[in-house]
């Protein structure tokens, strides 16, 4: 792979797992000096140990990125071992288990705000002193949860909101020092190869096939974006956000017999079987007593 990052320098927060630790892999193996700012210091210490012992050039230091004396103390280091900072991914986020509005707490919502909006402006604000002499690249790390959202998550979804709106801002603000600021909003990432340890995927058919690009993505669909918006050759692209989801915030999806019967195909792998079910539900529209004593007999009365 060629180094298009040579004499750079990177920060990747969130860095020792997940997407965080396969952007950290790209850059670094593309010649950059690579930082990884994690709060997991086993996780931090092992990607480091790897990252290393392939012969590129990584440090990992522990910081929580909500915690501004953390992140102040971190950049400064970053800076002193490799004398610039050229790039910082803000990847560093927490998620957000799922509960009713009314049962959430104000310390939950307040703890992924934190981290998923307020580290990445403390990580840019400490930043900007040492990139604002020669320019630089800004890439946050959001989500399609930005815009669009599944019940019970609005914690998450606001902060990666967030996120985008601070994207737009800093680019407008930066922009007379030459530092670009960007967005990617990931959609449904597999990360379980870049855990650790590692993990073996665990997807059906039908997790792969509704997506229009016939796949789950990987972390390294990420970093593969992450690496061209970082280098000189997307030197025109500032305050946008790109999404990369396999076509899922595009895809129209209307609910009827066809597509119920193409996923269970799909499920169990039998279209036969799918084509039965199917009929089955169609004749439950006509007499629902009738289909649920047919399923009974065959399910034994269960």
């Amino acid at each position: 792979m060629y180094e298009r990052f040579r004499d750079k320098t990177c920060i990747v927060t969130g860095g020792a797992r997940g997407i965080g630790a396969a952007i950290a892999y790209r850059l670094a193996s593309e010649g950059c000096r690579t930082a990884i700012l994690d709060i997991d210091e086993y996780a931090g210490r092992v990607r480091e140990a790897e990252f290393v012992s392939m012969g590129l050039k990584t440090i990992f230091i522990k910081a929580d990125v909500s915690i501004e004396e953390e992140v102040s103390r971190a950049i400064d280091k970053v800076y002193k071992t490799f004398g610039s900072i050229d790039v910082l991914i803000n990847n560093a986020g927490i998620g957000f288990s799922g509960k009713p509005i009314e049962l959430q707490s104000i310390d939950e919502w307040r703890r992924i705000i934190d981290v998923n909006l307020t580290g990445p402006y403390l990580c840019s604000k400490h930043v900007v002193r040492y990139m604002k002499s020669r320019g630089g690249v800004i890439i946050n790390i959001a989500s399609t949860r930005a815009l669009q959202s599944e019940p019970h998550t609005e914690p998450y979804s606001a902060s990666k909101g967030g996120l985008l709106a601070l994207t737009h801002a800093l680019a407008i603000s930066l922009a007379p020092y030459k530092i670009r600021v960007l967005a990617v909003s990931p959609g449904w990432i597999d990360t379980s190869l870049w855990q650790i340890p590692r993990k073996e995927p665990k997807l059906s058919p039908l997790d792969h096939r509704q997506h229009p690009a016939g796949r789950v993505g990987r972390p390294e669909d990420i970093a593969a974006l992450v690496a061209f918006l970082a280098s000189d050759e997307a030197e025109w692209i500032t305050g946008v956000n790109i999404v990369i989801d396999g076509g899922m915030t595009i895809k129209m999806i209307y609910i009827d017999e066809n597509v119920i019967e193409d996923s269970i195909a799909t499920l169990i792998g039998d279209r036969d079987l799918a084509s039965m079910i199917r009929i089955l539900i169609e004749s439950a529209k006509e007499d629902k007593e009738k289909v649920k004593e047919i399923l009974r007999k065959a399910l034994g009365n269960r």
